[in-house]
């Protein structure tokens, strides 16, 4: 039997998570609620049986009123059927499986509930990906993992279909941050608990020579005005729990009109 590979070292994550400092580093967190709040005020209908899913409980709480709230553990706190509303709340790119969390969230979701999930995608601190690769290629001639990979929005709506979400939809809200240097940004990720918790990562310090290295060529290769910037891009997704009272394709075939008259154009008939 294949097990899922190892993504992430969850006692790393749990500790890195618990020294975030919730008044400073959960800027993200803020910008990402408000953003999930904005979408679910556009949706035509209200949610009384709402779940987060998060490992930030104390942040999100506020997202949504009276919601379960559950930790992204590999497996889900959440009854099946139970829930009109699941929002997965920044931490699927920690996840070791990220279609199977959607799967779960799936499965609470009663028939025509709502799944939407924020996650970071590809473009996140690519800025800091490549200046990190560059020095450590040159310094030590090889490459450790560092930062957690991340899904492109290409991807992500073949996830939620994976899951067996009916109209599947992602889109990417690119968030730019400025910072007087790469050590600020670095010191930034630690208050945010997104420093490197992944199970491969190096059990040793960095090397300060590839630190200042990395540094110098972040500099170099993005400051602009005086300032750095670094990408976070927050992808949004969202599907439904299957029901019969959601629209329906229609058999092919059964089209009483043709596409040209309803065009008004005149019918090309191809040879056979």
């Amino acid at each position: 039997m294949q097990t899922q590979p190892k993504l992430t070292d969850r006692k790393a994550l749990m500790r890195n998570r618990a020294r975030a400092d919730h008044a400073k580093g959960m800027f993200l967190h803020d910008a990402a609620i408000e953003e999930v709040q904005d979408r679910l005020t556009l949706v035509n209908r209200g949610f009384t049986r709402p779940a987060i899913v998060t490992g930030y409980p104390d942040v999100w709480r506020k997202a949504v009123p009276n919601a379960v709230i559950v930790p992204d553990a590999d497996v889900l706190d959440l009854q099946e059927g139970a829930h009109d509303l699941v929002i997965h709340a920044l931490g699927l790119h920690w996840a070791d499986d990220p279609v199977g969390q959607i799967i779960q969230s799936r499965r609470a979701l009663c028939g025509d509930g709502l799944f939407l999930a924020v996650t970071f995608g590809g473009q996140t601190l690519h800025e800091l990906r490549a200046s990190l690769a560059q020095a450590e290629s040159e310094i030590t001639g090889g490459l450790s993992p560092r930062v957690v990979p991340m899904g492109e929005i290409r991807d992500m709506g073949a996830l939620l279909q994976r899951a067996g979400l009916a109209l599947p939809v992602a889109d990417s809200v690119p968030l730019k941050v400025t910072y007087e240097s790469p050590w600020a940004l670095m010191k930034d990720l630690r208050v945010m608990g997104e420093t490197n918790a992944l199970d491969q990562r190096l059990r040793r310090p960095t090397r300060r020579d590839v630190l200042i290295r990395a540094a110098d060529l972040y500099v170099q290769t993005f400051m602009d005005n005086g300032r750095i910037p670094a990408t976070f891009d927050m992808i949004f997704m969202t599907g439904w729990a299957p029901d019969d009272s959601q629209p329906q394709p229609l058999r092919p075939g059964s089209a009483s009109t043709r596409l040209a008259d309803a065009l008004g154009a005149s019918e090309i008939k191809l040879p056979k």
